[in-house]
């Protein structure tokens, strides 16, 4: 069985996040979409909570699970037994940051490759970043988001929480 390992913060889901897990479960006979647990992140989502939105926007995906992990993504690879790590990229600046955690993460991990993956052309601008900023202000976030999730992203954003 091909694993690959989606990881990220998704803090919060959009729909530059999904379009990249739907691409990798078509490519991987099972695919992990991994919330990191950064301590030095100020997240607005608790990882419980970016957990469960990935799981709903991801519910249609049978061959796609949830998990979260705060070591090294090297650790994770060699404890699931995946043979690949996706990455998704928007821009040259994406790739020169991803590019040395790919480098960083072969050394660690030879037997994992990272495969990265072009993100669609409605989605090179977006990020969570830019998300939970036009959020923040009230801004309709209708198209950067999933349905799913829209409401529980906007009560959060806009509360401040």
């Amino acid at each position: 069985m091909r694993i690959a390992v989606c990881p990220g913060s998704f803090d919060p889901v959009t729909l530059g996040h999904t379009d990249i897990i739907n691409r990798a479960s078509r490519l991987f006979d099972k695919v992990i979409v991994l919330v990191s647990v950064n301590p030095q992140k100020n997240a607005s989502f608790s990882v419980a909570e970016r957990m469960d939105m990935l799981r709903e926007v991801t519910k249609e995906l049978d061959n796609v699970e949830v998990k979260c992990h705060s070591g090294l993504l090297a650790d994770y690879l060699k404890m699931t037994g995946a043979c690949a790590i996706v990455k998704g990229l928007r821009a040259v600046s994406d790739f020169e940051y991803e590019f040395q955690q790919a480098l960083a993460n072969k050394k660690l991990c030879p037997e994992a490759e990272t495969v990265f993956l072009v993100t669609s052309s409605e989605n090179m601008y977006l990020s969570s970043s830019v998300v939970k900023e036009i959020a923040s202000f009230g801004g309709d976030i209708r198209d950067f988001v999933p349905e799913q999730i829209l409401d529980k992203i906007k009560q959060r954003i806009s509360s401040g929480q």
